[in-house]
C-alpha cells in the first residue's frame, strides 16, 4: 500500500500542478455522475444469485470508469508499479487478506479477470488563493484506486463475503506486507454504503511513518462483478467521506 501511496503522491503533485497552470478540467459528461442504481444489501443476495460466467479483461476494460465519466475528476490507468500479483500482498492474519487486497488494486478471492483505474478529484479553484496555498490545496485532493474483478460461478459472492468477514475479524488491525514494504493497519471501522446488489465500506487507519493515516474502502458486488474503491488524501486528517461520485459512476456503468 505504501507503494500506491508514494506513487499517488507523485501523480497528485503532477496533476495538481497541471490543473493549476492550465485551469483545465472541463469536457466531462454533464450527467454521468448522477448514475448508480444502488440498492440495499440483501441478506439472500449471496445464496440466491445464479451461477455466472466471468467477463474477460477486455470486457471489464469497457465497463470500468474512464475519463469523462465523473464530473470534476480525472481518470487514468493504474501505473505499472501500482498493480502487483496477489501473492505479493500478504497479511499476518489470513482473514484480513481480502481487505489488504481490495486496498491494493487486487480483486479479493479468485477473479478470472480484473481491471484498474486511478481517479483523482480535481482541486477546487480559488482565484484569491496564493500559488502556495493553491498547490497545497491540490495536494489534498482525494485519489481513489478503482478495481473491477469478474468471477465464475459464485466467486463474486464468496469474495464479497470474505471482505465483509474481514471487516469484523480485523477491526483491531493487522500487518500488511506489500512486496518488500510492511504497513501496520491499526483499525478497521464500519461505514454505511449502498450500491449494486450488496455493499460494504470501512474507514481504515494505518500507520504511515509514525503518524495515523486515514483512508476509505468500499466494495460492492453487481452480479458476478466486484468493484473495489480505496480512497486516500494527503489533506490533514486524511479522507473524511466516501467517494460517492466515483462509486455512483461505476455502479451506473455496471448497470
Amino acid at each position: 500500500m505504501r507503494t500506491f501511496i508514494r506513487s499517488t503522491a507523485v501523480t497528485t503533485t503532477a496533476v495538481s500542478l497541471a490543473l493549476l497552470v492550465t485551469a483545465c478540467g472541463g469536457g466531462e459528461k454533464a450527467d454521468s455522475d448522477k448514475g448508480g442504481k444502488g440498492s440495499a444489501p440483501s441478506a439472500s443476495a449471496t445464496s440466491s444469485a445464479p451461477a455466472a460466467k466471468a467477463l474477460s479483461a477486455a470486457e471489464l476494460d469497457k465497463l470500468i470508469v474512464e475519463q469523462g465519466d465523473i464530473k470534476g475528476h480525472q481518470v487514468k490507468k493504474a501505473d505499472t508499479e501500482d498493480v502487483v500479483p496477489a501473492d505479493k500482498v500478504t497479511t499476518d492474519k489470513a482473514a484480513c487478506k481480502p481487505i489488504a487486497h481490495a486496498m491494493s488494486f487486487i480483486s479479493p478471492g479468485s477473479p478470472a479477470a480484473s481491471a484498474q483505474r486511478k481517479v483523482l478529484a480535481e482541486p477546487k479553484k480559488d482565484a484569491t488563493a496564493s500559488p502556495e496555498d493553491a498547490l497545497l490545496g491540490g495536494l489534498g485532493v482525494q485519489v481513489t484506486a478503482v478495481t473491477l474483478g469478474s468471477y465464475d460461478g459464485q466467486g463474486a459472492q464468496e469474495a464479497f463475503a470474505s471482505v465483509k468477514t474481514a471487516g469484523t475479524e480485523c477491526a483491531g488491525g493487522f500487518a500488511v506486507v506489500h512486496g518488500t514494504e510492511k504497513t501496520k493497519v491499526s483499525k478497521v471501522a464500519p461505514e454505511s454504503a449502498t450500491a449494486g446488489d450488496e455493499a460494504v465500506a470501512f474507514t481504515v487507519t494505518s500507520d504511515l511513518e509514525g503518524q495515523p493515516f486515514t483512508s476509505k474502502l468500499v466494495v460492492f458486488r453487481q452480479g458476478n462483478t466486484l468493484a473495489s474503491f480505496s480512497t486516500i488524501s494527503f489533506a490533514p486528517g486524511g479522507v473524511k467521506e466516501l467517494p460517492k461520485a466515483v462509486i455512483d459512476a461505476q455502479a451506473a456503468k455496471l448497470g
